[in-house]
């Protein structure tokens, strides 16, 4: 229930990817906000506004249903709204938009709304790459719009190039940013790592542990959605993340050092993530304390003797001894001056557990750490977990919970370090 209690109003437009609006609703309900639809006449010929009171359980607004006798009408429904997101928005909405033009339902709405404003562009390349369309686009970047970049691909006309709706997980995801942004986190560089590093036998043999990542990734969108410039660094897969998290891959403890050395050393300097149409001018942002969320489960061990090819069983014999060195302890290297760490520490020993979790703050300086005490292996890689956050001035119970909601939790004591 990421968005319970929000107030989302959806507006579509005359664009063929008018359907995916309806994904997009979907979305935002699942997720517990409140769905209103505004749509222009031109959106009611793709498709139907039933469809849309079908997925909200809310009546749409359109030229035949605005009601003075009622809140459904263009000012009302700006009124009671905690963000308009318009998708698709096409090329023409879009210029109408820039030069404060009122002539549909759709764009007086957005005229009345007082509301932060999210756009998903849907055009032909042309028309979308026009001067007067990017000269739009960037007055309504600097009027504090956020737009949600369409995708490059095989486009409804047959033309190939960009301009294709965004998809709708990809809209859902900017719009819940901006929904729960906060001034703590916002613009504030943070790096988090993820997932259990691959220490190489040789080209086909790896030794790892059950670590699935799932953690490091809820905290990377949770601290996106929260405004943070992320940079995670992970073993996993991480493609359901929102795609705009800075993500590096690595494999070994050694790529994860190397890579979580240089991105601290970036986030205590400068700005992490590309200037955008959103953050042109990204090197104007305030620094902030930068933080480190070390949630990786980084091997203490790596083969001496990494091999080159496949090694083949009829040459090692019977038995076979792989000689193993200990890896570098990130945490216990890095340097932590001027950013705050928050170690992860996972733990099979009930008595002795979460002593050995506590001693982590003296002996790797970190100002708190998440302990997760687990029952067997069977507890890797699934969508809960459970964690006790710990500095030298509290222990807290946290609960077990879905981790995205658990990473909330976790930042909103992270904010009091």
């Amino acid at each position: 229930m990421l968005l319970q209690n929000k107030r989302i109003l959806l507006g579509v437009t005359g664009s063929i990817s008018a359907y995916k609006a309806c994904d997009l609703a979907r979305l935002f309900v699942k997720a517990g906000a409140t769905v209103r639809v505004v749509m222009s006449e031109s959106a009611t010929r793709f498709i139907s506004p039933l469809t849309f009171e079908a997925l909200t359980k809310n009546s749409v607004l359109t030229n035949a249903t605005e009601s003075w006798g009622s809140s459904l009408n263009h000012i009302d429904i700006s009124k009671e709204c905690d963000i308009f997101v318009i998708a698709p928005a096409t090329a023409n909405t879009i210029n109408k938009l820039s030069k404060g033009i009122a002539d549909t339902l759709l764009t007086q709405v957005a005229l009345a709304c007082k509301a932060p404003i999210v756009i998903a562009p849907a055009a032909n390349t042309t028309m979308l790459e026009n001067h007067y369309t990017q000269g739009s686009i960037k007055m309504l970047g600097v009027n504090d719009i956020t737009f949600v970049k369409p995708q490059n691909k095989l486009l409804a006309c047959g033309d190939s190039g960009n301009g294709a709706l965004a998809e709708p997980s990809e809209i859902f995801w900017e719009s819940a940013r901006v929904l729960l942004r906060n001034e703590f986190w916002s613009n504030r560089r943070v790096v988090v790592t993820g997932g259990g590093t691959r220490e190489l036998i040789d080209e086909v043999r790896f030794i790892s542990n059950f670590s699935s990542g799932k953690m490091a990734n809820a905290m990377a969108t949770a601290l996106y959605l929260r405004g943070a410039d992320v940079c995670l660094i992970t073993t996993k897969d991480s493609s359901d993340n929102p795609q705009n998290i800075y993500t590096i891959d690595v494999e070994s403890a050694n790529e994860m050092l190397e890579f979580v050395t240089d991105s601290i050393r970036v986030a205590k300097k400068g700005v992490m993530s590309k200037p955008s149409l959103n953050n042109p001018d990204a090197l104007g942002v305030i620094q902030k304390e930068p933080y480190l969320f070390m949630a990786a489960a980084v091997s203490d061990y790596t083969p001496s003797f990494p091999q080159t090819g496949k090694l083949k069983k009829v040459d090692l014999g019977d038995k076979w001894a792989i000689e193993l060195k200990q890896t570098t302890d990130i945490l216990a290297t890095i340097n932590k001056d001027g950013i705050k760490t928050v170690a992860f520490k996972a733990e099979m020993n009930r008595v002795n557990g979460l002593n050995s979790a506590i001693s982590l703050l003296e002996q790797k300086s970190v100002d708190a750490v998440c302990y997760n005490l687990l029952d067997g292996s069977q507890d890797f890689g699934t969508q809960t977990n459970s964690i006790t956050w710990i500095t030298d001035k509290e222990q807290k119970d946290l609960g077990k919970l879905d981790k995205l909601d658990l990473a909330f939790k976790i930042l909103d004591n992270a904010e009091q370090l």
